[in-house]
């Protein structure tokens, strides 16, 4: 029986080349929909946010702030953290998306484990958020957790 070393394995990038790649593919996506349409489809805003949160080895938390006709205004990496959780700071969001003038925004984290599927502490984060942005009228469209694959809240109802 033959067994194989992982680190024995060549691939063509090295890890920091690979996030530039991701990065770029990322920044095209976000100047098509600039130019050409808004994030209102749930498959081009997973697509978008794999990409931009796919391939970090430690929780971040990330939004995309929006325009009335949800266009993408600025993405920004707002929260770092461990293997398997973020603090996020409601407050910290809020004042974000009034300097942006954001009309909706939506939530991403990444789930290093590859398994996109909330917990129950991505849901009370993801409510407290509603909750305190809607203080201000700023709609909250989805909260997408990247994995191996995405889960969107707004698909499963829960926003």
């Amino acid at each position: 029986m033959r067994t194989t070393n992982q680190s024995n394995h060549h691939y063509p990038f090295k890890t920091s080349e690979l996030n530039e790649l991701l990065e770029q593919a990322a920044e095209a996506l976000a100047l098509k929909y600039k130019r050409e349409g808004t994030f209102t489809d749930a498959a081009n805003v997973k697509e978008y946010l794999a990409l931009k949160l796919g391939a970090y080895e430690r929780e971040v938390f990330a939004v995309m702030f929006l325009d009335s006709q949800h266009r993408l205004i600025s993405f920004e990496e707002m929260f770092f953290g461990t293997i398997d959780a973020a603090s996020v700071y409601p407050r910290e969001v809020l004042k974000m998306a009034l300097s942006h003038n954001a009309a909706a925004v939506i939530f991403a984290h990444n789930h290093p484990s590859g398994v996109p599927e909330p917990s129950q502490a991505d849901k009370r984060i993801t409510e407290r958020l509603v909750e305190a942005l809607k203080l201000v009228d700023i709609r909250v469209l989805d909260h997408i957790v990247v994995g191996e694959s995405c889960v969107s809240f707004a698909e499963k109802g829960w926003i």
